[in-house]
This record gives structure tokens, sequence and C-alpha cells, in this order.
């Protein structure tokens, strides 16, 4: 556990952890919570709550990269003021917002939402010299876990105690909150040792083969992991066991985490490619253990161990590969992946889910990922007809 311990010693590093931390939890929240909004304030249905929650997604992944350039270019505390402010405004009037109003302006908010993962990557590459990167990047992704599990649980307690409306509100004021601290802490993008000067290198000098399939994959491991949350909901509906899906994904998140901290631990890890293979291949068999619900949560710990350093592998992969004038938008085009991946993921493993079962859901989860995977490797080792991706 040195290289933890050098990594949290460094200046700066905990505050930043920390921070990202923070930052992230109303962005975890924001999903169910506008859904509990759409639902019983507004009285639409689940349909209509995906239609904004869709629409909230695309503009973010569309808008990461955009956003990653002008952090290039202008730095991050303009940035970080103009997405702030959009957000703050997004969310403390989406309760008073019509339903047709609200889906009008999920899109623009989407698209400038305060880009923490991309910012939390950034940093950490700035502060942490290159042999304690994995580390870092590992923390990183332990505390995406982190915010995952307590975020979510904050939006529902919050909106069922009091209001989604109230919920929505918090949320605003979180980003409110969360945009002044790192507006004012500031925190560097680069490396001291990193002179960047010179304009902008275009686009096809550095996003090729290599960069290219770090993101396809990054894109298949989102697609496995939402797949494998819809499917593991599923399959304790299906039991009657839909009250435990709290405490199942508490331990997914827990086998996450662990997986995390021996991946940034250890001299040498699994590359990229590896990790998202085992994390795609081990989900296929969780469906035959649909009930009861702790034999679920114990079948998916194998192929959760490989999620946060999949997560971390393909962070890492992407910093190196771009260079560091253009890392914003890299890590914005990352960024922009994993919600393709997250966005393509639902409606197709829930079309499995339609029209066989849960257990037939974790299997399209596992393959839909690996057909990513695949694409990914053959883009990585040059084959002729991957080639017009790199275009």
């Amino acid at each position: 556990m040195q290289s933890y311990r050098r990594v949290l010693g460094l200046p700066r590093v905990p505050a930043t952890l920390l921070l990202m931390l923070l930052t992230r939890l109303p962005m975890t929240a924001m999903g169910i919570t506008l859904t509990l909004h759409v639902v019983t304030d507004l009285g639409r249905g689940y349909g209509a709550a995906g239609l904004v929650g869709t629409a909230t997604t695309l503009g973010s992944a569309l808008g990461a990269p955009l956003v990653g350039r002008m952090i290039d270019r202008h730095g991050l505390r303009p940035v970080v003021a103009v997405c702030g402010v959009a957000s703050t405004a997004y969310w403390t009037s989406a309760p008073h917002l019509p339903y047709p109003a609200l889906v009008a302006v999920a899109l623009p908010a989407g698209m400038l939402v305060v880009p923490a993962s991309s910012i939390s990557r950034q940093v950490l590459t700035a502060l942490v010299p290159p042999a304690l990167r994995r580390s870092a990047y590992s923390l990183d992704s332990i505390s995406l876990e982190a915010s995952f599990m307590v975020g979510p649980a904050a939006g529902i307690a919050v909106a069922t105690q009091l209001s989604a409306s109230a919920a929505l509100t918090g949320i605003g004021l979180c980003f409110a909150l969360t945009t002044v601290v790192l507006w004012w802490t500031n925190p560097p993008i680069r490396h001291e040792d990193e002179v960047v000067t010179g304009s902008r290198p275009p686009l096809r000098t550095w996003l090729g083969r290599g960069l290219s399939s770090t993101l396809l994959i990054g894109t298949g491991a989102l697609f496995c992991l939402v797949g494998t949350e819809l499917a593991t909901l599923a399959a304790l509906r299906e039991s009657g066991e839909i009250g435990w899906t709290g405490l199942v994904i508490v331990v997914m998140c827990l086998a996450s985490v662990v997986g995390g901290i021996v991946h940034g631990a250890v001299r040498r890890s699994l590359p990229q490619p590896v990790l998202m293979v085992l994390l795609c291949v081990l989900v296929v068999p969780a469906g035959l253990f649909g009930q009861p619900w702790w034999l679920l949560a114990l079948a998916l710990v194998p192929t959760n161990l490989a999620c946060a350093p999949t997560l971390t592998a393909t962070a890492e992969e992407a910093t190196a590969l771009a260079p560091a004038r253009v890392r914003g938008e890299a890590m914005g085009l990352l960024d922009s992946a994993t919600r393709l991946g997250m966005a393509v993921g639902s409606p197709v493993v829930g079309f499995a889910i339609d029209h066989s079962s849960a257990t037939l859901g974790f299997v399209a989860a596992g393959l839909g990922g690996l057909v990513f995977a695949a694409a990914g490797l053959a883009l990585r080792v040059g084959v002729s007809w991957a080639r017009p991706v790199n275009a």
C-alpha cells in the first residue's frame, strides 16, 4: 500500500479527491431524482421521465468534448463558472418548469454540466508523477463508486421524506456550492513539467488507432455495467425481492472498490482489454443465480471486482495517449464514450429482458460489451475493416 500512501502524501491530492467526491454526489443523484419528479410531481409516466433523462445524457455526451476544449483553451476557472451557473439555474428551476419546457432545456443543460470526471483526471495527472498515476486513478475510481453509493440514496431519501422538488433544488444548491469551491481552489490541469506551446494540434494527429480503441473499449465497459444494473433490477423484481436492490448495489460497489484497491496497489496490473473481457465474461452466468437476493449479490462479486480496474485502466491509457495541449478535449471524448455506452446499453439490455428474462439480460450485457471489446481490439491491431473508425 506504499503507492497509496505516497499519492495521498502529495500536496493537494487528498483535497482534490474529496472535492471531486462532493462534486460528483449531485450528479449521481440526478437521474433517479428527476425520474421521481416527472412521475410523482408532474404525473407523467416512466417513458416521459426516460425522455428527459435521455436528453440530459445526450447533451452531456455532445458537450463533454467541447467543454474539454474550452478548458484547454481558456483554463479551468471561466469554464467552471459558466457550467456551474448553468447547472445551478437548471436544477433549481426544474421543479417549477412544465414538462415540455423541462424536456426542451434538458439537452442544453446536459451540455453545460460541470465535467467532474474529466476535471478530476486532468488535475490528478497534473499533481501526480507518472509512476504513481495508476494508484491515483484507482483512488479516483473508488471515489466514483462511493459517490454512487451515497448520491442516489440521498436523492431518494430527500424525495420521499420531503419531495422530489426539494431534492432537485438541493441538487442545484450542491452544484452551486461545489462550483464556488472548485473555482476558488482552481487546481492545476497540467503537470509543472509539461510545457504547452503553439497551436492546438489537429484532431487526426492525436486521435489515432490507440486512443480510438481505448475509447471504444470504454464504451463497451459502460454498456456492460449499465446492462448489469438493469438486469439485476429485473432479476430482483422477478423474484419478488425488489426491496433488497439497495443492498445488492452496495455489495456490487464494494466489490468494485476492492478490485480498484488491488489494481492501484500492484506494480503491474492487467491491461485494459483483458480487464474488459473479464468484466464481460464474468457477468454472463450471473443470471443463473437470480434468487435468493444474497446469492445474486455473491454471483455479481467477480464481475464487479473488474469494474473499477477497467475504468481506471481506461483513464490511464487515454491520459497517456493524449497530448497535454488537448488533454481536456481527450478526457471529454472519454466522457462521451462512456455516456454513449450507457445510452446504448440500457435499451438493448432492456429489450432482451422484455422479450425473455433477466437471465438473458445478463447475457446481453456481457456479450454486448464483448462486441465493443472485439471492435476495439481489431482497431488496435490495425484490421483493415476497422480503419475507417480512425478517420
